[in-house]
This record gives structure tokens, C-alpha cells and sequence, in this order.
């Protein structure tokens, strides 16, 4: 499938196969390299943290391995279950996973579940992992978020902006004209994330600070910018990812006021 995308008040175009080459018969999408690329990248900045850190490098690598296929089972899972109606006519469909449908926050609670439980089962600094793996994780959303760009979705509605965005499928589906470029103000959001625990890591002041900053920061955004959506998954008519996104930033936000006062309670 071929997309047409297009920002006209800023004078750009693109015609953009969603395939990126063919292997056997079987397409390899620009979707899943751009995911795959923010993946690396993420995992190569946590490999030199490591190794800065005096963590043991092969800890990283084996986390990554559990953590990308359980991660993606759970991104699936959370996407089906608040989605269910489109797959309870054909559940083998819920196994189709290159028919599109994951959910970032499925991603998340996957690979923070596997990060625990290794940590805790070899006795590894929990807060220093979670620190690292913050930072390299927020990397890996702002590239993979570049992966909707392609796809032409994980847009919002009516917008009046120089960069609104048009999605003209070429199948001659429904187009998608002057729309807010959500995808790209959340790759913005997490980029500009990355940069602040950057420069904020070295003053943190316990283990675990720059993960809740992380789901702080990201909580927020992710709060502003679903509003914006126009494909939300819904509980009723909550935007789950706005939920999940206001009470994580709201405990997030806690965890820091409590445990700095505990901090300087013992000092």
C-alpha cells in the first residue's frame, strides 16, 4: 500500500511505499525498520551506560533479549483487549500481528516487567538500570514514532497550521486532509525528553529519579497529545492511553516528592 503525505503550507510531498522490499514473497515494512532501528539505537546508548556505570554488559544484552518479544506480545495484547470488537469475528486474527494494532504502553509494561524481575532475581541496582534504560527507551519512541509517518496514521483531527498534514491512501481509501501530525509532535515530545535527562542525570538525586522523570515527562505529553488523536483505544468513552498517561504522571510525580523527603528526612 502506497500513501501520499503531504504538509502543503510547508511545500512538501512525499509518495511513500509502506513496504520498504520483498523477501520470498513476503513484504518487509518500513514500519517494523524504523522500530527496529530506535530499538538499537536505544540499546546501544544502555550498552555504553553500562559499561560507564561498572554494570555488566551482559545483563543489558540479556534484558534486551527477553524484554523485545515479551514487549511486543504485551504492545499486542493490550491493543486487542481494548480493541476486542475488531477480532471477536475472527480470533486468529488477534495473531496477525503485520495487520497492524500494538500499543506503546503494552510495550512499556512488558519490558519494565522483565527489567524488575531480572534486576531483583540478580540482585542488580534496580534504580540505576531503570535510569539507563529511561533514557534509552524515550530514544527508541522518537525514532519508532516515524513509523506512523510511513504508515500515514497516529494522526489527530482538523488542523489549521502551517504544518497541517494530508494522508491520501493511493488504494483510494478515505483521505485524511489538513489533520494534526500527532506522530510527529510525540517524536518532538520524547526527542526533547531525551535531551532534558540527559543534562539532568548527572544531578539526580536517588536511583530511580530520571525513570520517574521519565514517565513524568512522557506521561504528560502523551496526556496533551492523545486528546488530539482521532485513533485513541476506549474504555467507554475514556482514551485509555490518556488515562494510563494521567495516572502514571501523577504517581510518577509523587514518587519524587516522596522519596526526596525521605532522602532529607535521613540527612
Amino acid at each position: 500500500m502506497t500513501n501520499r503525505i503531504s504538509f502543503p503550507g510547508l511545500g512538501l510531498d512525499f509518495t511513500i511505499n509502506r513496504a520498504a522490499f520483498t523477501i520470498g514473497g513476503v513484504n518487509i515494512y518500513w514500519y517494523g525498520i524504523i522500530l527496529a532501528a530506535g530499538m538499537m539505537v536505544g540499546l546501544f546508548y544502555a550498552f555504553r551506560e553500562f559499561k560507564k556505570q561498572g554494570l555488566k554488559q551482559d545483563d543489558a544484552i540479556n534484558m534486551f533479549l527477553i524484554a523485545v518479544p515479551v514487549s511486543i506480545v504485551c504492545a499486542r495484547l493490550y491493543y486487542v483487549i481494548f480493541s476486542f470488537d475488531m477480532y471477536r469475528g475472527d480470533l486468529l486474527s488477534v495473531f496477525d500481528i503485520r495487520g497492524g494494532g500494538i500499543a506503546v504502553y503494552g510495550s512499556f509494561i512488558g519490558a519494565a516487567a522483565v527489567v524488575i524481575i531480572y534486576c531483583l532475581k540478580k540482585k542488580i541496582s534496580l534504580g540505576k538500570v531503570l535510569d539507563i534504560l529511561a533514557v534509552g527507551f524515550l530514544i527508541g519512541q522518537a525514532i519508532g514514532r516515524w513509523g506512523n509517518f510511513v504508515n500515514g496514521e497516529a494522526y489527530g483531527g482538523p488542523c489549521s497550521m502551517p504544518w497541517a498534514m494530508t494522508v491520501a491512501p493511493t488504494d483510494g481509501s478515505a483521505a485524511a486532509e489538513s489533520v494534526h501530525p500527532t506522530f510527529l509532535y510525540e517524536s518532538l515530545w520524547d526527542a526533547l525528553g531525551v535531551l532534558l535527562l540527559l543534562l539532568y542525570k548527572r544531578r539526580k538525586k536517588f536511583d530511580g529519579e530520571v525513570f520517574c522523570l521519565y514517565i513524568l515527562w512522557y506521561g504528560i505529553g502523551r496526556f496533551w497529545i492523545e486528546g488530539m488523536r482521532t485513533d485513541s483505544l476506549y474504555l467507554g468513552t475514556i482514551r485509555i492511553s490518556q488515562l494510563v498517561a494521567l495516572i502514571s504522571a501523577i504517581a510518577a510525580a509523587a514518587a519524587i516528592i516522596i522519596i526526596r523527603k525521605k532522602s532529607k528526612s535521613k540527612e
